[in-house]
């Protein structure tokens, strides 16, 4: 055998092995059916049962979205096809958070958890509802809190808001207030209308904070979200919609109602998630009304969703904004966290600068989850209404 051909079964060979891993990239890549088989109760003719979960395909979190079918009596069942290789997280619904599976004991059980593989066939039996649970959460607010119910706006649902007022705003009566706007509202100061009966413990965090003359006072305004957060919160025309409802309608109306310093030196915005994104997107595109941005466990840059290529590409002068980043080492965050290390490089990269202009935090035991946040909201809080020495 010659030389030349010893050669050519080299390259062969190598080329075989491209077109090996190109076919197993591939077949890595295929989707998978996973059929979902949930056993329910005391589940009336007239409702439905749905399916929420991390992804596309699963409604991203929104608890109405993916319905089942109910095949007979109290079996209701989907086939859906997931990505291979995905970790997929979910829970059942009757079509809101008020509605998701609990535990026999009214406890509400962590996502389901499922890494995908191959075809599979997923057999739950549902042991009780959330709003079925006769021993439900009594209502538990530290303060004054004022709620304005179903507020409308252009393009997107109606919405409850939250308002939390310091300890000396009815005493005080000379005395005006930085404002502190936070996404997700209704999961902030009380388990009973948070989405998985734990709440942030903003209330009892900024209240002993005050008390303690750590921080300045500070209103803190909660927007209650909606079945459509997924992209109220996101750069879509919903998601810009839901920022002119912010800018143009909810904070003139908290300024003509409460005693607030109206300048953007003086008003925040914050949340977690895509919640955190909106508040990204909240800052950056109307500094003139926001100073300062909270971002807690970040959907800055993760699949579909990169907002740090916006903030790249941007030319123009620095903007007078303070940013607080924070995120776990665990489950969701795990995933989040270098999308919003690549946010904290750009911003840098733009001039601000670390311990002045940005603060951040890695909890590396956090998770993705509201008692986390609860443990980390004094950081915020302090970054931007610490005392001054």
């Amino acid at each position: 055998m010659s030389k030349n051909t010893l050669c050519l079964n080299g390259l062969q060979m190598k080329l075989w092995v491209l077109i090996l891993l190109s076919s197993l990239t591939v077949r890595a890549q295929e989707s998978k059916e996973i059929t979902f088989r949930i056993h329910t109760n005391n589940i009336p003719d007239t409702e439905n049962v749905y399916i929420t979960g991390n992804g596309p395909e699963l409604g991203n979190w929104q608890p109405d979205r993916i319905s089942l079918i109910n095949t007979s009596g109290n079996l209701w069942e989907k086939s859906i096809s997931l990505p291979a290789g995905e970790h997929v997280e979910f829970k059942i619904t009757r079509g809101s958070w008020d509605t998701e599976e609990v535990m026999s004991d009214g406890t509400i059980p962590g996502n389901h958890k499922l890494f995908i593989t191959e075809d599979t066939t997923i057999n739950l039996i549902i042991q009780n509802w959330k709003d079925h649970f006769k021993n439900k959460l009594k209502g538990q607010v530290t303060g004054k809190v004022d709620y304005y119910r179903s507020i409308n706006g252009k393009g997107i649902l109606p919405r409850d808001i939250i308002v939390w007022l310091p300890p000396g705003y009815d005493t005080e009566t000379d005395q005006k207030y930085s404002v502190f706007y936070m996404q997700d509202g209704q999961n902030l100061f009380d388990p009973a209308t948070s989405a998985f009966s734990i709440d942030w413990q903003m209330d009892e965090t900024a209240d002993s904070l005050i008390r303690d003359e750590m921080i300045d006072q500070v209103i803190i305004v909660g927007l209650a979200n909606t079945k459509w957060r997924s992209s109220e919160y996101a750069d879509n025309d919903t998601g810009h919609a839901y920022m002119d409802f912010i800018v143009t309608k909810v904070k003139p109306f908290i300024d003509s109602v409460y005693r607030t310093l109206k300048g953007p030196e003086y008003t925040a915005v914050g949340g977690s998630s895509l919640g955190a994104l909106i508040s990204f997107m909240l800052g950056w595109n109307y500094p003139g009304i926001f100073s300062k941005v909270m971002c807690i466990s970040p959907a800055l840059k993760y699949k579909y969703i990169d907002y740090v290529d916006d903030v790249e590409k941007y030319n123009g002068i620095r903007k007078n904004l303070k940013f607080y980043f924070d995120w776990g080492g665990n489950s969701l965050d795990s995933l989040l966290a270098p999308g919003t290390k690549e946010m904290i490089n750009a911003l840098e990269e733009k001039g601000f600068r670390e311990g002045k202009d940005i603060l951040w935090y890695e909890d590396k035991e956090g998770l993705h989850n509201e008692a986390s946040w609860a443990r980390r909201i004094w950081r915020p809080l302090k970054f931007f209404y610490g005392k001054k020495d």
